[in-house]
């Protein structure tokens, strides 16, 4: 299931997808501009280990600006707990960072690369993933050294979250992910295949 999101949605946002798991997108000055594509799993409130082991594969080439910030990886969110969570493996900019007004939880070692473990509260309007809630917290796993391609075993970094005393709620969804904060530029995922195996 592909999603499309933006403060600032205009016609020069979009997001094109393929009869195979893949897709692209661009964006021109659309403020918080967020594009991905993944596993949608409603509001049953299961939790991650009930289904199975996660992974995404992918591949992608960027080009242009992603604004004040950005984010290229996995993302999705629980309920019961309310957690908007992210797997940073690039950005336009440069990698590693430090997620914004964050704590550090920790770091840990996956899929053979070593990374930094986030914590933080945010508010807005991205709650309604979560009924009847302002404020949330986000977890984040930014990889300390940038990459454009690979497996990203998502399972691994809930259980690290988890072992930082981060704990996750009924999982909502897990999409692979491009995020701006605006400018202008593109990405173009030929692979963008999350799985639940």
């Amino acid at each position: 299931m592909w999603s499309l999101w933006s403060n600032a949605i205009n016609g020069n946002g979009c997001i094109t997808t393929f009869n195979t798991p893949a897709f692209s997108a661009r964006w021109n000055n659309n403020n918080d501009f967020l594009a991905r594509l993944g596993l949608e799993f409603g509001n049953a409130g299961k939790t991650y280990d009930q289904y199975g082991t996660l992974k995404a594969d992918f591949t992608f080439k960027k080009s242009g600006n992603g604004g004040g910030y950005s984010y290229i990886g996995i993302y999705g969110w629980t309920n019961n707990p309310c957690v908007e969570w992210y797997i940073v493996d690039d950005r336009y900019g440069t990698m590693p960072f430090n997620a914004y007004n964050a704590t550090q939880k920790g770091t840990a070692t996956i899929d053979g690369e070593a990374y930094k473990l986030f914590q933080n509260k945010t508010s807005g309007t991205g709650g309604s993933r979560c009924s009847g809630v302002s404020q949330w917290d986000q977890f984040w796993s930014i990889r300390q050294k940038a990459r454009q391609c690979g497996t990203i075993t998502i399972s691994e970094h809930f259980k690290a979250w988890e072992a930082a005393g981060l704990k996750m709620g009924g999982l909502l969804e897990a999409k692979i992910l491009v995020e701006t904060g605006g400018d202008n530029g593109s990405i173009e995922f030929p692979v963008a295949n999350v799985t639940a195996e």
